[in-house]
């Protein structure tokens, strides 16, 4: 073997370094851009739902203005409130969050209803096949004894099942059905 001729482990190396060399010279500089304001909002919902507390019984929403964000809603637990505003303020494109989720008051009864209405509504023939997701789309949100129901339903006729389902449950002073109706 000659002194002067490369090793093959030699060759290799300058070759992956040339090659490493010319894929990032010729590689386009990566521009900053702002997500486009469906893009935005579709970024808040997914990191929304994607909290790990998330539940059947909160309820979140939020408002896009430019790259200004407000949550509303309720929730049962106040580590929920806090940890939607983080997620969203971390966002690229966020300039600021405005956080309007209220913190439903603990209450054993009201504990009590949510099990009791959950049962009832999902437990319908017409309507179990809702409770198959992670975060089903018919949340149940109780304060102080009256319930709201927030959220989507496939039909009218859905809507309106959920909402028979929730005013036959004992103890329930009033619902209010906002379910909306969507595919």
């Amino acid at each position: 073997m000659s002194k002067n001729r490369p090793t093959l482990l030699t060759v290799i190396t300058v070759v992956l370094t040339l090659l490493a060399a010319s894929i990032h010279a010729g590689a386009a500089p990566q521009k900053q851009t702002e997500p486009k304001g469906g893009d935005l909002v579709k970024e808040v919902r997914h990191q929304l739902v994607m909290l790990p507390y998330y539940s059947v019984f909160d309820n979140l929403s939020y408002k896009v203005e430019g790259s200004k964000v407000t949550l509303i809603g309720q929730v049962v637990r106040p580590t929920l409130k806090s940890d939607s505003e983080a997620v969203v303020k971390k966002l690229e494109g966020v300039s600021s969050v405005q956080n309007d989720i209220e913190v439903l008051p603990t209450s054993p009864s009201d504990d009590r209803l949510r099990r009791a209405l959950y049962r009832a509504i999902y437990s319908a023939p017409g309507l179990s096949r809702y409770s198959y997701s992670a975060v089903p789309s018919i949340h149940i949100i109780v304060k102080g004894g009256n319930v709201t129901l927030e959220g989507v339903a496939d039909s009218e006729a859905d809507k309106n099942l959920a909402g028979l389902r929730a005013n036959g449950v004992p103890n329930v002073f009033s619902v209010t059905n906002n379910l909306n109706v969507g595919g």
